[in-house]
């Protein structure tokens, strides 16, 4: 489980492409305490550690994460976010990001508002309904919030700080990003949604449809 915060920018020394592909990252910083097999978010992906050496360390790609992400994408000095996993009693500073990308946007706009970078990301039409204004949502592994939902866009406003410090400083509009839709959003979706589609065959809710779903008790719907 991850926070969303970036630790580091990560450099690729190398990719090399196969089954699995490996992917060899310069991190100096979050090198540190790694160990083989430790788990890490590499643009939002967790992925584990396979090879260590003094400040880089080695990760394999499976098929399905090469499909899935923007990581089969990556070249030799581009950046990458990374963040290694939430510790227990850690602060939680973000939102939770369980590190399982959703699927792959791509930048539609980019430029400065203000003291701010205004970012506009496709996404993918089966996220939809987990994004809201307000919400949170992980771009490459950043967390954010959304500030605009249209058909097939979603903007985010973000400060100088993690412009900077991420790999969306480096990004330019038609570039890929690996997005998750906020952890908590998913499954309040899967809760709601036998009960919509209860709702939707009856045409209406009345207070036996409340009763059978446990929002009232035997008395209030005898009433």
């Amino acid at each position: 489980m991850f926070t969303g915060l970036i630790e580091e920018l990560g450099r690729v020394l190398s990719l090399e492409r196969g089954d699995p592909s490996r992917l060899c990252i310069l991190a100096e910083e979050t090198r540190k305490d790694l160990a083989l097999g430790s788990s890490i978010a590499v643009n939002g992906a967790c992925l584990t550690v396979t090879q260590l050496s003094d400040a880089s360390f080695t990760v394999d790609l499976s098929p399905e994460t090469v499909k899935a992400t923007n990581l089969g994408q990556l070249r030799e000095g581009e950046g990458v976010n990374l963040e290694r996993p939430l510790r227990l009693g850690d602060r939680l500073g973000g939102h939770w990001v369980s590190g399982h990308v959703d699927g792959v946007g791509v930048i539609q706009e980019k430029r400065p508002a203000g003291d701010f970078f205004l970012f506009a990301f496709s996404y993918p039409s089966t996220i939809a309904a987990f994004l809201a204004p307000k919400g949170s949502v992980a771009v490459d592994g950043i967390s954010l919030t959304v500030v605009e939902v249209k058909k097939g866009v979603f903007t985010v406003q973000v400060i100088p700080f993690t412009h900077h410090q991420t790999t969306l400083g480096e990004k330019r509009v038609g570039d890929s990003v690996n997005i998750e839709a906020d952890l908590v959003a998913r499954y309040l979706r899967q809760l709601i949604s036998p009960c919509q589609g209860a709702a939707e065959e009856r045409s209406g809710i009345d207070m036996d449809f409340l009763a059978q779903h446990g929002f009232l008790n035997e008395a209030q719907s005898d009433r």
